[in-house]
């Protein structure tokens, strides 16, 4: 299954709530409600967090834990408890997501959030596009946001390979925007749930914008939504949260345990991108021709299936005979209606009665 990054986004709402109007003489931005976050009813309203997530606040601490984390499923990482200022003072949130597009590794969502008042703060430890910063740079400002516990709160969803693939190959297929969608809105319903006092919601898009913006607009009537491409370089607090979710993908992906497959085979995958010839040649070595690939590969990329035809070996699963479709051994529904002796040995028998040497019995 390719991977599009065009598809059409759905609608959706968990929340009741209408969006909030938008003034005619502005630049169609929502007024905003300017209603203080009460701790009590947003739990009340958006649920109690029930995974709580695992404190960070230094790459150190970001090795230590993901380490340890089971890479099969997804899991979160936050700066701790929510400090006393984001409570008392309004404040925006920023999202953002590293590793969207990779054949290799989990794609991490994540938020940062401060009080409006502190916003220049976050342009003074050089808050950038983290694709324009260094990974050195990088790690550096992760660190000095988690010297700033009482003013900058994060968090970071990291969202499993085989999550993302099972999501997109099952019988009711999730699309990688839904999936994108429901990680960013599941963040500021957490934030919120945890007290935080957000008035305003600043999104790098993914999808058409202005839908986006829409959508997010009717979850969370109470804030401004503004959704924009490159929100990353527009808008510091997205930014940081760009940095929390590369720096948290790049731990991740360094920390994973690839014992299984081998460390000479691999010791070099590349960018993790499907047009890098060196992740083309890691998932070619690293495929088993029965178990297929471990589990850092999103196995429902394009790129991994042609792999797979390539260097697996075929199945060929046997026909269902009770196949809803009309396939081999099912009988027309006329036939149960016509006249004459219905032949009960006309149907071959399933595999588990020839096995056992089962048969019908109809003449006592």
């Amino acid at each position: 299954m390719a991977v599009s990054d065009a598809e059409e986004v759905r609608r959706q709402s968990d929340v009741d709530g209408e969006v909030v109007p938008t003034d005619p003489q502005s630049d169609g931005s929502p007024k905003s409600k300017k209603l203080k976050t009460d701790a009590t009813s947003t739990i009340a309203e958006f649920g109690e967090i029930i995974n709580q997530g695992t404190k960070v606040t230094s790459v150190s601490d970001l090795d230590d834990v993901c380490a340890k984390q089971d890479r099969s499923v997804c899991y979160y990482l936050n700066s701790g408890d929510l400090v006393k200022s984001c409570i008392d003072n309004e404040c925006i949130l920023g999202i953002d997501e590293a590793g969207r597009g990779p054949v290799l590794g989990p794609m991490v969502y994540g938020i940062a959030f401060i009080p409006k008042k502190y916003e220049n703060d976050l342009k003074t430890l050089g808050c950038d596009d983290s694709k324009a910063l260094t990974e050195e740079k990088r790690e550096k400002i992760f660190d000095q946001m988690g010297q700033l516990a009482d003013k900058i709160g994060f968090e970071a969803k990291v969202i499993a390979p085989n999550y993302i693939s099972n999501c997109m190959l099952r019988r009711v297929k999730t699309s990688l925007n839904e999936i994108s969608h429901d990680a960013a809105i599941e963040l500021v319903k957490r934030a919120l749930a945890r007290g935080a006092n957000i008035t305003e919601i600043f999104v790098d898009t993914v999808g058409p914008a202005e839908k986006y913006q829409d959508k997010l607009q009717a979850i969370f009537p109470r804030q401004i939504v503004t959704v924009r491409s490159k929100a990353d370089s527009l808008y510091a607090v997205v930014s940081a949260a760009s940095i929390v979710a590369k720096v948290t993908r790049d731990v991740t992906i360094r920390t994973w345990d690839l014992s299984k497959i081998g460390d000479s085979k691999a010791s070099d995958w590349g960018s993790g991108y499907p047009n890098d010839p060196a992740t083309k040649t890691f998932l070619k070595s690293t495929c088993d021709p029965i178990f297929g690939f471990s589990d850092i590969v999103r196995f429902s990329w394009s790129t991994a299936e042609k792999v797979l035809e390539e260097n697996a070996i075929t199945v060929d699963w046997e026909e269902d005979e009770s196949d809803p479709k009309g396939g081999k051994g099912t009988r027309k529904i006329n036939k149960f209606f016509s006249s004459g002796t219905v032949d009960l040995t006309a149907k071959e028998q399933h595999r588990f009665f020839k096995e056992r040497q089962l048969s019908s019995v109809i003449d006592f």
